[in-house]
């Protein structure tokens, strides 16, 4: 899923140890970032990877061959049915992640990260300036990862509890009961994230890594049900049963598609796990796995042609049923819980860059960089989950949502990958056409087909992608007319120290330091204390924070300091995209470069703006008045910067747009 963005907060404690913490010789560099690990740590890494990132397409083989055969059954051809969707879920699983995503987009890391958002940075950054183009795509990648993010839970965990109804003596008496044992797992999932996932963490791997064994246990049984199924594994009947009934084979692969959801994990969340633990644990765990289950299901069906109602779950034992059950459940809530978290993490990059206003972002552990919680993004997704299991109930209806949303990220991410290879890795043109053609010819041929499933859902995430794009792009607009307002309105801080030199108001002991967004002009702030209070500071230290187009900044370049005057500084604080602002913290860096100042006698001026909107200016007044709510909710500055609230003055300004 968008999937398409980077998900800091999933990773297994595990994963986070680094060569330092090991006495193993002869590290590697398969960490994340390429930072060098030791045998020991690169184990760790690879069950880590196994349980986040590929939680996602691990749960596909619950529901997409059931999917795909029974809308292949309008063939006439049971036997090519069976045959052309497996090979046709072999295929997809080998073009769409083994080639696409693992092969060549993971060479597309902005500093070892991932995902639609740095995706977008990195081709801006190749690109040199900034591209109007570039930046709805990213608004669209993320507005799609957040649909994608709301539907995953619910399709994970209800194709789970869907298996009670064949387990050995429960039968369909279960049925009203499905529903509601979903919300309830779901609710304390939710419920749960308050209070952080690190300890759980440190399980998602062995849990996976047991599921994606036993799919391939349970496939391998059961390809000696018909042997026959291995030919499948040749592009011979994919090719034979799109020919046979184009426009059916078009809607086949719709279905199809549900076999690879989840494949822009891969790319997402390499900077957690990196680039070799993500590859090996596909290409020789997950991949093998997932090839010999739908086989094994092909083989099953071949043999039991009665069971296409539910093949994953008919093949499975009657010995096994209730251990393999609760396994499952265990993996989609974990998939579910790789989404939930991802969407923070999503979140907290899209506030950095600017796409939303401030949010209340908790960290969760004081030991683990990137644990994090957004109560209004999980009470978001927690109403949406639920809106969806009470209004499409089962998971067949699901799947007809399902898909849109990551092939639209897919697609995205494509056009993207399009600048950065050539104008970063200085490709020729007809180097990245020979590539990227065929790619985006794929991502739309199962994006059309997706498509074709609007009036049955698909309509779902199209319509949530598309209020975020409108939300995220109200909040950009409004933001850029804010401040050219404010500039056009402001007095240059350079005439303004002209000024106050001509005409020295009194002096306040200590130090003020006014954080603004635009460091050339007089803080609004520092202008309400000078005509209403009649005073200035001996030290004045205008403060801007920027958020760069790199995931992290290092603390060398994390402050740059300008003296102005023997009274004024203009300092800039820069963060990544990923990092959460400590303006406390960077403080302390500032007095080691010789920025003197006792914080007890430092005060931080905030300017807060009232806004009204405007029907005569800007943008039209419903939008207007949508920027002006989310400028009211916002998280306050003081706690989004970790200023000590004691130390804080707000003086405010009316200002319309």
């Amino acid at each position: 899923m968008v999937g398409d963005q980077p998900r800091d907060d999933r990773r297994p404690a595990a994963a986070s140890q680094s060569a330092s913490s090991d006495n193993a010789p002869n590290p590697s560099h398969d960490g994340p970032h390429g930072t060098p690990v030791s045998k020991n740590a690169q184990r760790a890494l690879l069950i880590g990877a196994i349980g986040v990132v590929f939680g996602d397409i691990g749960t596909s083989p619950i529901y997409a061959l059931r999917e795909a055969v029974g809308h292949a059954q309008g063939l006439g051809d049971p036997h090519l049915a069976i045959m052309g969707v497996v090979s046709l879920a072999f295929w997809a699983l080998m073009i769409v992640v083994t080639l696409k995503y693992v092969l060549f987009l993971m060479r597309a890391d902005n500093r070892g990260e991932g995902g639609a958002l740095s995706l977008m940075a990195l081709a801006q950054n190749a690109l040199g300036r900034r591209s109007a183009f570039l930046f709805v795509l990213g608004l669209c990648g993320a507005a799609l990862f957040y649909a994608d993010g709301v539907i995953t839970p619910a399709i994970s965990v209800l194709s789970a509890i869907e298996g009670i109804k064949g387990a050995p003596g429960v039968g369909n008496a279960i049925n009203p009961f499905i529903v509601p044992i979903a919300a309830i797992i779901l609710i304390g999932l939710f419920m749960v994230q308050s209070h952080g996932t690190a300890g759980l963490a440190k399980f998602f791997g062995p849990i996976t890594l047991t599921w994606f064994l036993s799919l391939g246990a349970l496939g391998l049984f059961h390809i000696f049900d018909d042997l026959s199924i291995i030919t499948a594994l040749s592009p011979h009947y994919a090719l034979s049963m799109l020919a046979a009934k184009p426009m059916l084979g078009f809607v086949i692969l719709g279905s199809v598609f549900l076999a690879v959801t989840g494949a822009e994990a891969l790319y997402a969340d390499m900077g957690h796990f990196g680039k070799s633990p993500i590859r090996k644990g596909w290409l020789f765990i997950v991949l093998p796995c997932l090839t010999l289950n739908y086989l094994g299901q092909g083989a099953y069906l071949l043999a039991h042609p009665s069971a296409m109602d539910n093949p994953f779950w008919n093949m499975v034992p009657q010995l096994i049923y209730w251990p393999l059950l609760l396994l499952a459940t265990a993996a989609t809530v974990i998939a579910s819980q790789a989404v939930i978290t991802g969407a923070f993490s999503v979140t907290q990059q899209a506030v950095q860059l600017g796409l939303l206003p401030r949010l209340d972002i908790r960290n969760t552990s004081e030991t683990q960089a990137g644990q994090i919680y957004v109560p209004a993004i999980n009470g978001l997704l927690m109403l949406g989950v639920l809106f969806l299991l009470v209004t499409f109930q089962n998971t067949h209806n699901l799947t007809a949502a399902y898909g849109v949303a990551v092939t639209g990220v897919m697609f995205v991410n494509t056009l993207m990958a399009f600048t950065v290879a050539r104008h970063k890795w200085k490709w020729p043109l007809w180097g990245v056409l020979a590539i990227l053609i065929p790619m985006g010819f794929v991502d739309l041929v199962f994006l059309s087909s997706n498509l074709l499933k609007l009036p049955d859902g698909a309509w779902m995430p199209l319509l949530i992608g598309g209020l975020l794009v409108m939300l995220m792009w109200t909040w950009v607009r409004g933001t850029q007319i804010l401040g050219e307002k404010t500039r056009r309105d402001s007095l240059p801080l350079t005439d303004l120290i002209d000024m106050l030199s001509a005409r020295p108001p009194h002096r306040a002991q200590g130090t003020a330091i006014f954080l603004t967004s635009d460091p050339t002009v007089a803080p609004v702030a520092m202008m309400h204390n000078l005509k209403h209070n009649k005073v200035l500071h001996e030290k004045n230290i205008i403060m801007t924070v920027h958020t760069s187009h790199k995931p992290r900044v290092s603390d060398q370049n994390r402050i740059e300091i300008e003296v102005i005057s023997d009274d004024f500084k203009r300092v800039t604080l820069t963060f990544g995209y990923m990092e959460t602002p400590n303006v406390p913290k960077a403080l302390a860096q500032c007095r080691r470069q010789g920025l003197k100042f006792d914080i007890m006698s430092t005060s931080f001026f905030l300017g807060r703006r009232s806004v009204v909107p405007s029907a005569r200016q800007g943008m039209p007044l419903w939008q207007d008045k949508l920027f002006i709510f989310l400028m009211r909710n916002a998280a306050n500055p003081t706690d989004f910067f970790r200023i000590p609230p004691g130390r804080v003055v707000e003086l405010g300004t009316q200002v319309s747009v």
